[in-house]
């Protein structure tokens, strides 16, 4: 294997402090609807990406079957509505229970494919899960304690890693057969005319925001989708899908260091106690699953 022209492990120090930007900047959007926000992060996201696809990997778009434009019609319906209820988590809950909540989303997809693939787990990934599910619940029961407004922002939080997970089971087949750019950019721009519909239904006003909102909207789609995501992707050559996941756990706590000074959001006892029983867990179930399959490589944030 050629070297590196850049060093990869550099590369995910860049992508988490990217993609641990995104909770954030959700936060910093405050006059827009969450699906408003999610809508403009794809939709610009769509645009960039567009004049590369277009022009580069124009001819695989004469290679999608039919049930392949169906999949990625559902992954980029699944999409749209994580980005809803994922951002609507953060305006009932903190950034460290939210981000550290829909992090889960690993466990959720090997549970997916437990169901339907009926692929086996080792007993240390199911020990590693139950670990994870209680640092969970640590942290709803803290934030239950504090109001039953953040628990529903938990709840949410919870409902999005579940939904992202079937954006990934979806297209995970379509996948097999076409380029990241291509799929990415079909999936996303399905994901786009869903939250237009949904935003229109629901009469969400698409202009009218401050200008600081606009810049929210591109902030989200070039940094954590590019800088944080591409990054991942790319290292992918370089490292073992093992590390890139680990570095990826570490987004809650880039997120929930730049929520205290951003933000001025503090970290509560059963936040830090979840979150690192979470983080642990997790860190168990990666180890544990790795040697049996490929770890999907999240590309939510």
């Amino acid at each position: 294997m050629r070297i590196p022209p850049f060093n990869p492990y550099i590369a995910i120090v860049i992508g988490v402090i990217a993609v641990s930007t995104s909770a954030i900047l959700v936060k910093l959007a405050d006059q827009a609807p969450a699906a408003i926000i999610a809508n403009y992060r794809l939709l610009l996201a769509v645009l960039i990406m567009a004049p590369y696809v277009l022009l580069k990997n124009r001819h695989e778009f004469r290679l999608i079957q039919k049930n392949d434009w169906i999949f990625s019609a559902l992954a980029g319906i699944f999409l749209a509505f994580h980005f809803i209820v994922w951002f609507e988590s953060l305006n009932y809950t903190s950034v460290a229970s939210s981000v550290v909540l829909v992090t889960l989303q690993p466990i959720f997809a090997f549970l997916g494919t437990y169901f339907f693939f009926k692929e086996r787990f080792s007993y240390g990934a199911v020990i590693s899960m139950l670990i994870a599910l209680l640092g969970s619940v640590i942290i709803s029961w803290g934030d239950f304690q504090i109001s039953g407004v953040a628990l529903f922002g938990d709840i949410l939080a919870l409902i999005g890693a579940m939904l992202v997970t079937a954006y990934f089971l979806m297209g995970q087949q379509v996948r097999k057969r076409l380029s990241l750019m291509t799929y990415t950019f079909i999936a996303y721009g399905i994901s786009s005319l869903t939250l237009i519909v949904y935003n229109l239904i629901a009469g969400n006003a698409f202009f009218g925001y401050p200008a600081d909102n606009w810049l929210v909207f591109l902030a989200l789609a070039i940094f954590p989708t590019f800088f944080g995501h591409t990054l991942f992707n790319w290292a992918l050559k370089w490292l073992s899908t093992a590390t890139i996941s680990m570095g990826i756990v570490f987004e809650p706590v880039g997120a929930s260091i730049l929520a205290y000074f951003i933000l001025g959001e503090t970290i509560t006892w059963s936040q830090w106690l979840g979150g690192t029983i979470v983080l642990f867990g997790l860190f168990l179930f990666i180890m544990s699953t790795t040697k049996k399959r490929k770890v999907t490589i999240s590309q939510r944030k």
